[in-house]
């Protein structure tokens, strides 16, 4: 019995120690060059994130933090370098949601969500369902109605096999039993400008990229496509509440860590960006953008993760979606 207390105090001992050291590198953090690796190339949201992410954190750290691009396997260039890094919190990875939760159920990928320590989510945009304004459709129910009318005759456009516009709006049309054609482009850019010229019939689209030629007449906002109605849109219904129950999507960027990121070290590398997006510099930048501040602590963003990556996993499984 002795040598069974013996083990015990042994492994308080461990653990003891194991909190000490954490809490004294969270103390002590950061205690070199901070390094935010993005896994797309230099523009777009991802990387305009993770730059004011970095700037904002060198000057409240008084510490040096860098973006370091590395594009290319869907992802998986980047999102491998941070999985094998330290778990001291000098590399971490600032990127969409979909390298985490749905990237390793459609390619094949060297990591998974369980790779990562879930930091913070640094913002969440607001896809909405938007039609070119030659589609005589003023609502959800109209749409459907149309499609189903006319099966085959109406498209949708994505940024690409496997994209969130792309598995959205495949689950939207078994939800409504419709049949609406897909049709692929390379990246949100040509896809918008498809829409523009009316060689598409609707998108799935962030709310400020869509919203300046919906006041020239060019497209139609019908929905917002989130959970929840938009803080910019709240006029517009969700997808779900205009007849189409248990539909949403959502696109967020966010910080991780490596596995095993000691607990109290993440505590404070999410209170550090906390702060940076609570900036009215970083406010005016989502304003701008129609992004939302999203703020949920480590283990409520863990959740997030999880949920989505089942969400994804489950839909990329129905629609029978795979590339290679």
């Amino acid at each position: 019995m002795s040598g069974f207390w013996t083990h015990i105090r042994s492994a308080v001992v461990v653990v003891a120690l194991a909190l000490a050291c954490s809490a004294a590198s969270a103390q002590t953090y950061p205690n070199g060059q901070v390094r935010l690796i993005v896994p797309t190339s230099p523009g777009g949201v991802t990387d305009t994130m993770a730059r004011i992410v970095a700037q904002r954190l060198s000057e409240s750290l008084g510490q040096t933090v860098i973006v370091d691009n590395r594009p290319g396997g869907n992802g998986s260039i980047g999102a491998v370098a941070v999985a094998h890094a330290p778990a001291d919190g000098l590399t971490l990875l600032v990127t969409s949601d979909a390298t985490i939760t749905a990237n390793p159920s459609l390619f094949k990928l060297p990591y998974s969500a369980k790779d990562f320590t879930p930091i913070a989510v640094l913002c969440r945009g607001t896809p909405m369902l938007v039609v070119n304004s030659s589609v005589p459709t003023h609502s959800v129910q109209e749409l459907i109605a149309l499609a189903k009318a006319k099966p085959g005759l109406l498209n949708y456009g994505s940024y690409g096999v496997g994209t969130y516009a792309h598995l959205s709006m495949e689950d939207f049309r078994k939800r409504t039993g419709t049949n609406i054609v897909h049709i692929p482009y390379r990246g949100a850019t040509p896809a918008a400008q498809a829409l523009l010229a009316g060689d598409v019939s609707m998108l799935l689209l962030n709310l400020s990229s869509i919203e300046a030629h919906e006041q020239t007449g060019k497209v139609r906002i019908l929905a917002s496509a989130g959970a929840t109605r938009a803080e910019a849109r709240p006029d517009l219904p969700t997808i779900a509440e205009a007849g189409v129950p248990g539909f949403a999507t959502s696109v967020w960027f966010a910080l991780f860590g490596p596995a095993d990121l000691p607990p109290e070290l993440t505590a404070k590398i999410h209170a550090d960006v906390g702060k940076v997006l609570d900036l009215p510099q970083t406010k005016e930048f989502f304003a701008k953008n129609s992004f939302e501040r999203v703020n949920l602590s480590p283990a409520g963003f863990a959740k997030l993760v999880d949920h989505d990556s089942q969400h994804w996993n489950a839909l990329i499984k129905e629609v029978g979606v795979k590339v290679n």
